[in-house]
């Protein structure tokens, strides 16, 4: 009988060990981490969230409670809510547009991602580098083909590849999409893990700039932080402080991980007011990497 177990648990082994790795996002952690700070149920400080990969991706997009899972589906009300990659300061920044439905998701997050920012995001420091007539040709096998009007490639490698980045974190959302080729390019189709390093230190992918936020305020987001530790503050318009909470991202130095806590606060009428998240620093205790997200805020008791 032992003869027989070990060669089919080799088997076993042997199979796991070649599975064919996918390029999964760097979107939030599944929900189920304390608002408080704790790890998610059954895990330690430091360790995956559930659904997510040692090095704090999701498997796949479907994983990811505010991108992909819901991207290209539309809602009840006859809307969709597409995920766009914008620029700032030389790295990439995450917001969204919620539209009308459309089968046509590739080409609407194409469009809204060459139409750049929102006045409010532009004052952000947000900006775009895809020009309009950006077009999907086909999706095939999980690889979308990218027809690049003329121009696409100008500016220096660094911007180009900055331009490249923004569509592939752009058009990667979709759960039909892995990988962009560029047609004309002799290069192999690249996915969101070949612009990992494009991503600064600190990702929120909500609340978004402008959205109207209640008490407690969901904050999600990617980190590769010190001891994987994300510290959120809320801000009324005049910058004092009126809710804190932290919380352990998925994975921390030296990888990245989702994180997603929420945020009580306490404000008695509606207004502007800013979520910012941001690092503490293991030398001084100043604030570092700092994210400023603007929102309107509800009242709160």
């Amino acid at each position: 009988m032992r003869r027989l177990i070990t060669p089919l648990a080799a088997l076993l082994l042997l199979g796991a060990g070649c599975a064919p790795t996918r390029t999964g996002t760097l979107g939030p952690a599944p929900a189920g981490s304390s608002p408080t700070g704790a790890s998610p149920t059954g895990t330690t400080p430091g360790t995956p969230a559930p659904g997510t990969s040692p090095g704090g991706r999701t498997p796949s997009p479907s994983a990811d409670p505010t991108g992909p899972a819901t991207a290209g589906t539309p809602t009840p009300d006859g809307t969709i809510t597409v995920e766009l990659w914008f620029t700032r300061d030389g790295g990439l920044v995450a917001t969204r547009r919620t539209r009308a439905a459309t089968l046509a998701t590739s080409r609407l997050a194409l469009t809204e991602l060459a139409a750049g920012p929102s006045r409010a995001e532009t004052a952000t420091g947000m900006g775009t580098l895809v020009p309009p007539g950006t077009q999907v040709s086909r999706i095939v096998g999980g690889v979308a083909t990218l027809v690049a009007p003329t121009g696409f490639a100008t500016g220096d490698a660094a911007t180009a590849r900055l331009r490249r980045a923004q569509v592939v974190w752009t058009l990667t959302q979709f759960p039909s999409v892995r990988r962009v080729a560029f047609a004309g390019d002799d290069g192999a189709p690249t996915g969101r893990d070949d612009y990992a390093d494009l991503l600064p230190p600190i990702v929120v992918t909500a609340p978004a700039v402008g959205d109207r936020i209640t008490s407690p305020v969901t904050v999600t987001g990617t980190a590769e932080v010190f001891e994987a530790t994300v510290s959120v503050r809320v801000l009324d318009a005049a910058g004092r402080e009126i809710g804190t909470a932290f919380t352990v991202a998925a994975c921390g130095s030296g990888c990245r991980g989702g994180y997603r806590v929420n945020v009580g606060y306490r404000r008695a009428t509606a207004g502007p007011g800013t979520v910012e998240v941001y690092e503490v620093s293991a030398r001084d205790g100043s604030r570092i990497n700092v994210v400023a997200v603007p929102v309107v805020m509800a009242a709160s008791g």
